[in-house]
């Protein structure tokens, strides 16, 4: 089973990623909320108002399909695949229901 905070967070991404539009999405995540990329040069991106700068100066252009989740307290481990192929994991450490970190490592 998908948590619905995974769920809603996966959602509002591929509804970001269609529209163009991330504010949605962005305003799931803290204040003070850091977005770390594995292996790929990018980021940290500390903040919301730097997350949101990110998203608008490189926006991701594909869609991803939750694989599986594996619960850990605050913390879910969500296995994804993108819709164009490829995958990786993200960790994502909640605080009041909002994304105090994020962590994305690509396959």
């Amino acid at each position: 089973m998908i948590p619905p905070r995974v769920a809603d967070h996966c959602e509002r991404f591929n509804a970001a990623v269609r529209s163009g539009d991330f504010t949605a999405f962005v305003q799931t995540f803290a204040d003070d909320a850091v977005i770390r990329f594995d292996g790929v040069l990018a980021g940290p991106y500390r903040g919301r108002d730097e997350i949101a700068e990110a998203y608008a100066r490189r926006p991701p252009t594909d869609t991803m399909t939750i694989r599986s989740v594996r619960g850990e307290g605050d913390t879910d481990v969500v296995r994804f695949a993108w819709d164009a192929g490829g995958g990786g994991t993200m960790t994502v450490r909640w605080r009041d229901d909002m994304v105090a970190e994020l962590a994305v490592a690509f396959d």
